[in-house]
């Protein structure tokens, strides 16, 4: 907003600058010129008063030079002609003896940006590369970088970039960190400045001697640098041991940065830097700074990706504060939820249902989803908690809880029980039509378990016409056909009125169309309606798993120590305000990489290829490589694993064939094996390419593992792979067929148990599940024996 009675402030200023009285006084003048930048920053336009400030350039005051040369840059580019007047003024004053006149003068020559004025301006810069007085290469280092910027489509003279290359080796650590910057400027088209083996080891030298932020940049260039032998590797590694525990945070993250890139193939070094890494990254978290704190955290999320269990014995480090924005305490929820174990989950819990009634309604939801995904694991706890939480009847709250048992269910059906119970009056609450939804897919899908849900579901039916929300009135059709299902004879009059008026009266289209639906579904006959609306669910041993596995640091490492964390979610987080877990699982984007569907027929489609439980040979065929990369999340192995899995076995269909889909079921048999120690058949998993999804407590019977990979022929160009999804079954020695009659003939004298391994596979490439079942017999068999 312009400043009020800016003309008549111009013309006062004009006089004032014009008055030789003033003029003589260096000091009236100097406050004078002063009182022009004053109102400069007011926001009075004193463009008007240039001519009089190109003349007040030429004094010997360096103050004076300071301020006048601050108003010549402002408005330069607003007087392009006036500004040649001050060329020889610049020029003169970058000859002065006084070595600050000489790089303030540089400095506003490069800031008038000017291109008309580029040919006056590349002498000084030249000379100013070589002046004995460092603060003034740092400005003319800078300017070169400015000139190429102002002019992006010219050649910058070979033998600059030349110089400055040779000042890559300046006395003054700022001049060589300045090099960097402006040979990354000019060579940003020829892919920056090249590092080769002895810049990487001057620079590696010198780097004690840089400030914070030079050490940043230095750090950050080397990453381009590929060491050429181990011993090279290691020596780098050596002196950069001492940064990667530095107490400035922007220079710990540069290391581990440029840690993770160089270790990319040696996973135990990347292991160990991680963990020297946890206690600056504990100390982030303690600044007093907002922005550093909450970058810590989103940091160590990336960390805990591949350690889950880095940080678990400072889980007290992540408890909210009172005064913390919500942004943090959502952030330090979603660290503790990673955290949790059978040590510190009692306590953890404790803390979570305390920020369940904050102040805030994002910080409680926040808090009692959480809850939700550590109830995967701890089912029993965190219920409690949450139908507690009930009790209070307050609307954010109970539409909080409501959604995350929901969530919940679908993901642990066994926790189906205790929600059903907790139900009923949850509706008298429920205002948001989040919470309504989520409540009307659980009636309709645990309907038949929950007493009052038709009365319950009447309440709604009743209340449609003053419905505005479009969502749940869909929820409030889906629940209310699943209902009559199980439930006819209490349903029939109120499904019936509901389809009236949604086919009848309803306006939005979306509404009528689904009750028309669901009207011609019922003329099919009640069977093939209850098989439509019935389907799937999801499957109890998929949901065993809290958190995310353990990944390669490779997988996230080229995001580290930028802004790529601080806009993701964690994966974990799954938003409250969605609909039910089938709309979710629709909306989700589909991976171009991965099949839309895997339709495997189980016998017909295993004998055109290895055949039902064949013997596979035990060679590793070298043509075939496995890849972790790109991931599959849980929800979309899910999808692909249960796709047509009630198909009965021996029975294939043409689409079958049309999919190349192959399905294949062997047995394993190895001795002792190690199904007490997940942990390291994850982390052998992982050494060959095999990502380990999810698995059972270590002694339930049965024990299932689920994992995946993708195969890649070596001469074939990426993305030309196949997806395996697999499963290990060990039922158990009580359990498998047949195990009293081998016993009885000493088949199993040395302790073998038989486990079973099941893999979908699309496309059909049966020699790449040839190497899957061999890499993975040559695991188990080495983990069994490692056990032994």
């Amino acid at each position: 907003m312009p400043y009020l009675g800016g003309k008549e402030t111009v013309k006062e200023l004009r006089r004032a600058l014009s008055n030789p009285n003033i003029q003589s006084d260096p000091l009236r003048y100097r406050n004078i010129i002063l009182k022009v930048i004053r109102a400069m920053s007011q926001g009075v336009d004193v463009s008007g008063l240039f001519s009089e400030m190109v003349k007040a350039c030429a004094t010997v005051d360096v103050v004076q030079k300071k301020l006048v040369y601050v108003f010549l840059c402002s408005y330069a580019t607003l007087n392009p002609e006036l500004s040649l007047l001050v060329i020889n003024t610049l020029r003169k004053d970058c000859q002065d003896p006084n070595p600050m006149v000489r790089s303030l003068a540089l400095r506003s020559m490069t800031n008038l940006r000017l291109p008309s004025l580029v040919e006056y301006v590349e002498q000084p810069l030249t000379a100013g590369l070589r002046d004995r007085a460092a603060c003034v290469r740092r400005v003319a280092v800078l300017g070169w970088a400015k000139l190429h910027n102002l002019q992006p489509g010219s050649d910058i003279d070979a033998a600059v970039v030349n110089e400055l290359y040779n000042l890559l080796r300046d006395p003054d650590p700022v001049v060589m960190v300045n090099c960097l910057r402006a040979l990354e400027e000019i060579l940003r088209e020829e892919g920056g400045v090249v590092i080769n083996k002895p810049i990487t080891h001057h620079l590696l030298n010198r780097l004690k001697e840089c400030d914070v932020w030079g050490q940043c940049e230095v750090l950050r260039v080397l990453q381009r640098y590929r060491p050429q032998s181990d011993d090279e590797l290691f020596d780098i590694l050596s002196l950069l041991d001492a940064s990667l525990v530095s107490p400035h945070p922007p220079v710990m993250a540069a290391t581990l940065s440029l840690f993770l890139s160089l270790c990319a193939e040696l996973p135990a070094v990347s292991l160990a830097a991680l963990d020297r890494a946890q206690g600056p990254l504990l100390a982030a978290c303690g600044s007093s700074s907002r922005e550093m704190r909450f970058t810590a955290l989103c940091h160590i999320q990336l960390l805990l990706r591949s350690v889950p269990g880095l940080l678990g014995e400072h889980y007290k480090r992540f408890f909210c504060g009172y005064a913390e924005p919500a942004f943090i305490k959502q952030r330090k929820m979603q660290v503790m939820v990673e955290l949790v174990n059978d040590e510190n989950v009692v306590m953890l819990l404790d803390e979570l249902k305390g920020y369940c009634t904050d102040v805030n309604s994002d910080t409680a939801q926040a808090a009692i989803s959480a809850i939700g995904r550590i109830g995967r694991s701890y089912s029993d706890r965190c219920l409690e908690i949450l139908t507690g939480l009930l009790g209070l009847k307050q609307d954010h709250i109970t539409s909080a809880v409501v959604q995350t048992m929901r969530d919940l269910v679908w993901v642990c059906p066994q926790c189906s029980g205790p929600v059903c119970s907790a139900l009923e009056g949850c509706e008298e609450t429920l205002q948001d039509s989040q919470g309504r939804q989520a409540l009307l897919w659980l009636l309709g899908v645990y309907g038949d378990r929950v007493a009052g849900a038709p009365y319950t579901l009447e309440a709604f039916i009743d209340g449609v016409r003053s419905e505005a929300s479009l969502g749940v009135k869909m929820e409030l059709l889906t629940a209310a056909m699943r209902l009559f299902v199980c439930r006819p004879a209490e349903t029939q009059d109120m499904l019936g009125r509901l389809l009236h008026h949604c086919i009848e009266e309803e306006r939005d289209m979306c509404v009528r169309d689904q009750a028309l639906l669901y009207y011609r579904l019922l003329h099919c006959g009640i069977e093939e309606t209850r098989r439509v609306l019935q389907g799937r669910r999801s499957d109890p041993s998929l949901g065993v798993l809290i958190g995310r596995q353990a990944e390669p640091a490779g997988q996230w490492a080229s995001s580290f120590n930028t802004m790529g964390p601080l806009k993701q979610d964690a994966v974990e987080a799954e938003p409250t305000s969605r609909g039910s877990p089938e709309r979710a699982a629709l909306r989700q984007k589909p991976n171009s990489d991965l099949p839309d569907t895997l339709d495997c027929g189980p016998a017909g489609s295993a004998q055109s290829g290895l055949g039902h439980r064949s013997e596979l040979p035990a060679d590793v065929t070298p043509s075939v490589a496995l890849s972790l990369s790109p991931a599959v999340s849980p929800e979309e192995f899910e999808r692909l694993w249960l796709t047509r899995r009630a198909s009965p076995p021996g029975r294939v269909s043409s689409d079958d064939e049309a999919e190349d889909c192959l399905w294949i079921e062997e047995t394993i048999r190895c001795p002792l094996f190690p199904r007490h120690s997940p942990q390291s058949l994850q982390a052998a998993m992982q050494l060959v390419n095999i990502q380990t999804l999810a698995f059972t407590p270590p002694h339930a019977l049965p024990w299932r593992v689920f994992l995946y990979t993708h195969t890649q022929r070596r001469h074939d160009t990426p993305g030309g792979g196949t997806l395996v999804l697999g499963e290990l079954l060990y039922a158990g020695e009580g359990n498998q067929e047949g195990s009293a009659e081998r016993q009885q003939d000493g088949k199993d004298e040395n302790g073998e148990e038989e486990v079973k391994v099941t893999l979908r596979q699309q496309p059909r490439d049966a020699e790449a599940a040839r190497t899957f079942v061999s890499v993975l017999s040559s695991v188990l068999h080495t983990l069994s024996s490692e056990k032994a």
